[in-house]
């Protein structure tokens, strides 16, 4: 029961920054609605108040909502995501941490040897740039493998371009270059699938370090630049959502405030399908990482601009 409760504890801030533009959205479109049913709209109209002004309060503490979510997203929601995915991770599918060491490379310890992999390609079971330790059993070590890659065979590893370095009788050591030969370790690539972290477990500057450091090591980084884009494109949703529940709510005729509601999160999940869809764009290349994970938001934002327009009209 405590790590059930843990672990929802941790949920709760990844929860309010999904929800928060749907409470923003449903929020406008009540109030509006009610000021409608009140004749409050007709008569600030009739005082000669525009409907920009009527807005402009709510408009700018969506911005200031937009703000205080970033910062959130910043500073909160990485931690407690990170922590709710341990628990997750450990406590529910088991996985043993200990074995993995550090953040950068895999140091993974096996039976009697030490593994450390810089980089390993999960989708074609490669490692490269890897460095094997083997020892006795009073942890004396008695042979290294330095090499540039190790290929998945399907029953072994097939190690390429590196140096053998195995321990003699005399207590010297013996050097050997080698271009490819065949070991047998008792772990298999599905061993070495280090947990990726997810985008909400980083905040928008790791995110950024991160797909720097996996360019410069000459790997493709376009997944990190379009989910760092989406960090800053996200909290803007709230404004979206004011300037498309504000006419939702004025522009029904009929059904009044339930089915203004419906319309407006009908509006809020076109939004969602719409970014998921422009971000598998980016990530399969077709698109940019920045017009990926901003065309969502331009694209509802002009929409809120032009039923903001028609209903001032």
């Amino acid at each position: 029961m405590r790590v059930l409760l843990l672990f929802l504890l941790y949920k709760i801030p990844l929860i309010i920054t999904q929800i928060l533009p749907v409470s923003t959205l449903i929020a406008v479109i009540v109030m509006f609605s009610l000021m409608k049913k009140n004749n409050e709209i007709t008569a600030m109209k009739a005082s000669g108040i525009s409907l920009f002004e009527i807005s402009k309060p709510v408009i700018f503490v969506s911005i200031l909502v937009a703000a205080i979510m970033f910062l959130f997203s910043e500073l909160i929601v990485p931690y407690t995501s990170s922590r709710s995915n341990e628990i997750w991770n450990i406590e529910v599918k088991k996985k043993d941490p200990a074995r993995f060491y550090g953040h950068d490379h895999i140091w993974y310890k096996g039976n009697d040897a030490l593994y450390l992999i810089r980089r390993f390609d999960n989708k074609r079971n490669v490692m490269l740039d890897l460095s094997l330790y083997f020892f006795d059993k009073s942890f004396q070590l008695v042979k290294r493998i330095d090499a540039r890659k190790g290929i998945w065979t399907g029953h072994n590893w097939k190690i390429q371009e590196g140096i053998v370095q195995e321990a003699n009788d005399d207590g010297g050591y013996s050097l050997m270059k080698f271009d490819e030969i065949e070991i047998e370790l008792p772990e298999g690539p599905e061993v070495f699938v280090r947990p990726v972290r997810k985008p909400e477990e980083m905040s928008y500057w790791q995110l950024k370090r991160y797909a720097e450091r996996v360019r410069v090591e000459g790997y493709d980084d376009t997944e990190y630049l379009v989910d760092m884009n989406i960090k800053l494109a996200l909290p803007l949703v709230n404004l979206l959502m004011v300037l498309i529940g504000i006419p939702v709510a004025l522009g029904i005729k009929r059904g009044g405030t339930p089915l203004a509601v419906s319309l407006g999160v009908g509006f809020c999940f076109l939004y969602l399908i719409h970014l998921g869809f422009l971000r598998s764009l980016g990530l399969s290349g077709m698109l940019p990482p920045g017009l990926a994970a901003w065309s969502a938001n331009v694209i509802f934002f002009f929409l809120g601009i032009y039923m903001m327009m028609r209903l001032k009209a």
